[in-house]
């Protein structure tokens, strides 16, 4: 014989699924699709190859269809956002900065990776070619330098600000400091002899934007032989940076947006090969993170502000 309380005590837990349920079905009825952006730091096949499997285990966790979008730049990711028409958007801390303010507080951060010894963040650095006479940043005054996307913190906002508190503004202490477009781009053309050096991104001597693509043999010598890390050289690195976050809708369903974070957090657990993919394995895990990380960047974003006022 069933006792009356074991009886209580079930249908009690079944009120409980219920609402969540419901609630659960109510936001996959109002999003039927949930729209993930990257902005490419490689050209945009690479980014689908290392998403797609993530977009997948995405699709599973979350129970509704996952779409990439392989953005042109950051401002089309800010824009997007901004108009409700992206709900994960991928930023670099500058870049996140500056979409919070566009969207009036909307495009909030939830989630970043942690490295491989377990540090949250990632560098801003200056390369140049080993054989180059060029040995530290002050060797390159007067010469070109290659910056990335104006809205990318590693590859512009980054450098362009500490150097201005080094004393060495770009648009003065180099002859040229031209936006070459992607991080790929920089790099291609201090290969190439466009510039004399490229900022870029940069987590460790085997992890950077700069391995990535010597592992999938982009960089070539001029006889046509593949180039190696040691054929590059870092002249200039800055402070620490808060690691580049993941950002939702802030005014989508809480239950939508505890499984969008549930699913990043868990990733490394649940689909390890796919979590893998997205680094080539030299990520740890996604880690919880907060729009109060980023507050930094937000004085950053109005000094540089600042600066263009004056400039203009």
């Amino acid at each position: 014989m069933i006792k009356r309380r074991s009886i209580l005590a079930s249908t009690a837990g079944l009120l409980l699924a219920v609402p969540f349920a419901a609630n659960a079905q109510d936001w996959k009825a109002k999003y039927p699709e949930i729209v993930m952006a990257i902005v490419p730091a490689e050209n945009a096949g690479g980014v689908v190859d290392r998403f797609g499997p993530f977009v997948k285990y995405l699709e599973k966790e979350l129970g509704t269809k996952v779409t990439l979008r392989v953005a042109n730049d950051y401002t089309a990711v800010i824009e997007g956002q901004k108009n409700r028409q992206i709900h994960i958007g991928f930023y670099g801390p500058g870049s996140y900065a500056r979409a919070y303010a566009v969207s009036g507080g909307n495009t909030v951060a939830f989630g970043t990776t942690q490295n491989q010894d377990g540090s949250i963040g990632y560098y801003s650095v200056v390369y140049v070619k080993a054989d180059s006479p060029y040995k530290n940043l002050d060797d390159l005054k007067g010469k070109k330098l290659g910056l990335v996307d104006v809205e990318s913190t590693s590859g512009y906002k980054a450098p362009v600000f500490f150097m201005n508190r080094e004393g060495k503004a770009p648009d003065k202490f180099f002859s040229v400091a031209q936006v070459t477009g992607s991080h790929e781009n920089a790099v291609l053309a201090m290969t190439q002899g466009t510039v004399d050096a490229a900022t870029n991104w940069w987590n460790s001597d085997t992890d950077s934007n700069l391995t990535r693509m010597i592992t999938k043999g982009m960089l070539k010598k001029p006889d046509g032989s593949p180039m190696k890390y040691e054929d590059f050289r870092v002249v200039w690195k800055s402070p620490l940076l808060a690691g580049s976050p993941f950002a939702y809708l802030n005014d989508m369903p809480d239950d939508l947006k505890k499984a969008i974070a549930d699913a990043f957090y868990n990733a490394n657990k649940k689909d390890k090969a796919a979590f893998d993919k997205l680094s080539d394995g030299k990520d740890l895990a996604f880690v919880p993170v907060g729009h109060k990380d980023y507050l930094e960047f937000i004085e950053l974003n109005k000094y540089l502000e600042e600066l263009r006022r004056k400039k203009g």
